[in-house]
């Protein structure tokens, strides 16, 4: 069944939200935005060792797909996640990515390997 007009716009919003996470990078960084509740940008830049222009273009990215929201205090600019589901999401990714490499020691090995994620 093809999709209508009504609908078009809305899975063109979720390809976004995908597309938003289609980088390794911005992957990490929501993972860092998930375990606190924001992060500076310098902080960031320390943590995912990104050059500035390449993180800030992580950053619009995650911005413009609406996975993450920005402050600016004074001359410094913080970044949280949009919306808490958005950490729930990467734990219910983590679970799958797990389960897809159970058949892949190696595969899995690293992937046990990877940074914790926070609690929710």
């Amino acid at each position: 069944m093809p999709l209508t007009r009504a609908q078009r716009p809305l899975y063109e919003v979720k390809a976004g939200l995908f597309k938003g996470l289609s980088h390794p990078f911005r992957i990490r960084i929501l993972e860092l935005l998930s375990a606190a509740e924001e992060l500076s940008v310098a902080e960031l830049q320390a943590e995912t060792g990104l050059e500035a222009s390449h993180l800030s273009q992580h950053l619009a990215v995650l911005r413009r797909h609406r996975l993450v929201a920005s402050e600016r205090r004074a001359s410094h600019v913080y970044y949280r996640l949009a919306d808490p589901k958005v950490a729930e999401l990467l734990a219910v990714a983590r679970a799958l990515l797990l389960d897809v490499l159970s058949s892949d020691r190696d595969l899995l090995a690293d992937a046990h390997a990877l940074p914790a994620l926070p609690a929710r």
